[in-house]
């Protein structure tokens, strides 16, 4: 996996690190994902000696050359398995672009961009996690599952009778699905829709499957979320807990296979008593049902607030619900947790008054009161906020499984904006008393590593972070600035092992490939934006029942006592990825793609954008399955692309008649193209002409079934080594931050999956226009397909005539040689072919353009 840290960077030196022969002594790890221009920038050098050093430049990708010094500063000794760490603050440096870090000692960074947008799209490349727990319809899959759930127990019917529960989401990566927090998730994505609109698009329809359907698709995710959570609360008495317990963990199988509770395909809803349960040895600690009731109440309230102008029945039904878990977690006061079944583990959750306040808050936000009556609702949420001021673990550094869930207190940053003067002072001084904890065992480690390496430590890193977002934004106050991002670079490779604890994000670097997940394990289906538990203690670690790690440790350098983290499959305990987690983590990464950062320089004001971010933008550009297929129709321009694999016999020529008619084109070249000596020369030429040179794939794969489409041939690890591939034979030849911003899928054949990834790896996927036979023009006369350049060329021109706008925007896609089987070439009829189109006014532009 180490070896898949670098792209570009792999040009001038193949680090040591990146190799098994020899094992490093030093590395530098930085945010995988980039910083903003404007934002902390922080990287940490560690050594596995007792060496230090003194300083390291910033070096631009493109020209190896050092653009910036960065001091190492303070030393601050031994972390994990380093015996020396500092921190390399780079802040001060703004310019966009793409860099590396290099060390005296030769330890160097992957490299990593620089830029506003170096988030954009993340939050949504997660909700894929989201589709793919899907419980009733999962889209990914295209098929249903668990449709039988559910039986009751411990409900004031009798045991055993059914109840619809179907649907939501698949607690982690098995099956369980739990209310708490299928709530909590609930909330995050309606609360990032809420605050971040921008942050997010519409490619899917309510199901989850591709399609537009006029509401953002985290709206779509959150109404999934909805509609089960009104089930689980199906009348103002009845409120259900748990779908499922621990017998899910028999054994891996995709959910449609689920049947493993003795009641065919069945399985138990649990009813929220307030009382202990567990059917088996074990029982839970329940004292009362607010902690659940809380959590429903504030999602429902919420997705009212958010729905009630365009589904008005719907969001009065939301409304009625959220008061009446409201109600019960008044009458019912205490902590809720899930029943376990043959093994000791569940959510011990231990408090509620974090729950009860955000409820409150929101109840008070639904009903829309004023003067009197909004006070009486703030006193009330005064009263919860009092009760928990701090989250306890941040007190405490340590905690049980979910033991004070959830692992921020949204409640304080609701109840803040609804306060002013001392009230809002004190609200918001909980936040800062909770950081200050964290922060005091945090700055005696290079990485400002405070949070404590229980279960799920990644969650608590993406509350804390989110927690500390929120407290800088309402007050102001930007004394924890570096410590907020320390904890998000955390999660995107800042952490001893130098991984992405999410699943292809971002797709050339390196992230889990073997998580403990049915989905990969047993099919080998990506699950892309799933954010893994992360590391625990080696104490933890060591107690654990039933892991066994399946493949070598290729983190085994950096495993320590202080913190125990494995990309394998066998390890459920780092390395599960959590729908909860994933739902928190969207917020996170919209808030960071969409903050209004707090002194943006003048400097930055009235920037022409790039051809670039005018693609990306462009609203009447026209896209399928996420590519870019069209531009602007209104506009009489086209662009000519020119795709090369194997043969370059037409290259000469096609430059001749580009020069001859001034026209800039588009070529988009694999590995294999890019690598033979033979073609060198017509490259360097076509680069110096100042045509574009893009990547078309390394070894021209295929990427999904002819005949099945949705059908992928290739795992998101294979596409990203075969495009990282792509981005090094490019790199001899072009601008590397050119050549990635747009990428032309091998064979012109892809899916949405294709295109997600494209995006994840920071670069926009094309395609060519259809309607037209220019990229038949390889096909040769044996075959069924074959088609005459005097075929084409009609195609073309009887296109240019009969559609209203004929050839605008269109990007026209032709091949730069053929096999010598094929003897009727199209390129040389492409000086006739750029003379008749200029005739008829339109204009040639690079595809980037």
């Amino acid at each position: 996996m180490l070896s898949r840290l670098v792209l570009i960077a792999l040009l001038v030196i193949r680090p040591s690190f990146l190799t098994r022969s020899t094992e490093p002594s030093a590395v530098i790890r930085i945010n995988l994902l980039g910083y903003r221009p404007d934002s902390p920038k922080i990287a940490v050098w560690g050594s596995l000696t007792d060496q230090s050093i003194t300083h390291c430049q910033l070096l631009d990708e493109q020209t190896n050359r050092a653009v910036y010094q960065v001091s190492a500063g303070r030393a601050y000794g031994q972390y994990g398995p380093f015996q020396q760490t500092y921190r390399l603050n780079f802040t001060a440096f703004h310019k966009p672009g793409r860099y590396y870090l290099l060390a005296a000692d030769g330890a160097r960074s992957p490299v990593f961009r620089i830029g506003e947008d170096v988030y954009k799209g993340a939050a949504d490349f997660c909700l894929r996690y989201m589709r793919q727990q899907r419980s009733g319809f999962n889209p990914y899959l295209k098929d249903s599952c668990h449709t039988h759930d559910g039986y009751t127990m411990y409900g004031p019917m009798p045991d055993s009778t059914h109840i619809d529960v179907s649907g939501g989401w698949h607690d982690a990566s098995d099956y369980l699905q739990y209310v708490t927090t299928s709530a909590n998730a609930t909330y995050h994505l309606l609360a990032a829709l809420r605050d971040f609109p921008a942050a997010f698009s519409d490619t899917h329809q309510a199901n989850g499957l591709a399609g537009s359907n006029g509401q953002a698709d985290v709206l779509d995710e959150a109404r999934w979320g909805l509609d089960w959570l009104l089930k689980m609360h199906p009348t103002d008495q009845w409120l259900f807990n748990q779908l499922g317990d621990d017998r899910d963990h028999i054994s891996m199988r995709i959910p449609k296979e689920d049947s493993v509770y003795g009641k065919g395909a069945e399985r138990p809803v649990y009813f929220a008593t307030g009382q202990p349960q567990g059917l088996f040895k074990y029982k839970n600690r329940a004292t009362g049902v607010a902690s659940t009731a809380g959590k429903v109440s504030s999602a429902l309230a919420l997705g009212y607030q958010l729905i009630r102008k365009n589904d008005v029945p719907y969001a009065n039904k939301l409304r009625q619900r959220a008061q009446s878990a409201y109600r019960s977690g008044i009458n019912k006061p205490g902590n809720c947790q899930t029943a376990p079944g043959r093994a000791p583990y569940f959510y011990e959750e231990d408090n509620y008054a974090d729950d009860m306040e955000l409820a409150t808050v929101e109840q008070l936000n639904v009903t829309g009161a004023t003067g009197t009556q909004a006070g009486s609702w703030q006193k009330a949420a005064l009263y919860y906020a009092l009760k928990e001021p701090v989250t306890p673990w941040m007190i405490n550094d340590t905690a049980r499984h979910y033991q004070w869930y959830p692992f921020v207190n949204v409640g304080h940053a609701e109840l803040a904006k609804r306060l002013s003067g001392g009230n809002r002072k004190n609200v918001l001084g909980f936040y800062k008393l909770g950081i200050e904890n964290v922060w005091k065992r945090a700055q005696q480690n290079a990485f400002y590593r405070g949070v404590p390496f229980i279960w799920c430590s990644n969650n608590l890193t993406t509350s804390f972070a989110t927690q500390c977002f929120w407290y800088r934004q309402l007050s102001g106050d930007q004394q924890f600035a570096d410590f907020e991002q320390a904890n998000f670079d955390w999660l995107f490779g800042c952490n001893p092992w130098g991984t992405s604890f999410v699943y292809g994000l971002p797709a050339t670097a390196d992230t889990p490939t073997d998580p403990h997940s049915a989905f990969t394990h047993l099919k080998q289906y990506p699950i892309d934006g799933g954010l893994v538990d992360g590391p625990v203690r080696g104490s933890i670690y060591s107690k654990l029942i039933g892991i066994t790690l399946h493949e070598p440790d290729e983190y085994a350098l950096f495993q320590s006592s202080v913190a125990v983290y494995h990309d394998d499959y066998g390890d459920y305990s780092t390395n599960e990825p959590t729908m909860d987690g994933t739902a928190s983590l969207i917020y996170l990464l919209a808030a960071k793609d969409k903050e209004r950062l707090s002194t943006p320089p003048k400097r930055r004001r009235n920037v022409p954008e790039g051809p670039v971010e005018r693609l990306r933008k462009s609203p009447s550009a026209t896209y399928f399955k996420g590519a870019k297929i069209r531009g602007d129709t209104a506009q009489r321009r086209l662009s000519l692309v020119f795709t090369g694999d194997e043969f370059a016999d037409g290259g000469l020529t096609i430059a001749r008649a580009l020069g001859k008619h001034h026209v800039r084109a588009s070529f988009f070249l694999t590995g294999r193209f890019l690598t033979k000596p033979a073609f060198a020369p017509l490259i360097k030429q076509l680069v110096q002409e100042g045509h574009y040179i893009g990547p078309h794939s390394d070894q021209h794969l295929l990427y999904c079934d002819w005949t099945k489409r949705d059908s992928l041939l290739v795992s998101h690890q294979q596409f990203r080594d075969d495009l990282q591939a792509n981005y090094l034979a490019l790199a001899r030849f072009t601008d590397p931050q050119q050549a990635i911003r747009l990428f032309l899928p091998p064979y012109e054949w892809y899916t949405d999956s294709i295109a997600a990834w494209t995006e994840a790896a920071g670069a926009h996927l094309i395609n060519y226009t259809p309607g037209t036979l220019s990229h038949a023009d390889y096909t040769i006369p044996k075959e069924r397909a074959y088609r005459s350049s005097a075929a084409i060329l009609a195609s073309i021109y009887a296109y240019e005539q009969q559609k209203t706008a004929g050839l605008n925007g269109f990007i026209l896609l032709m091949h730069m040689g053929t096999s010598p089987a094929r003897t009727d070439k199209l390129y040389t009829h492409l000086d006739e072919l750029l003379s008749r189109l200029h005739q008829k006014g339109y204009q040639f532009v690079r595809v980037d353009e």
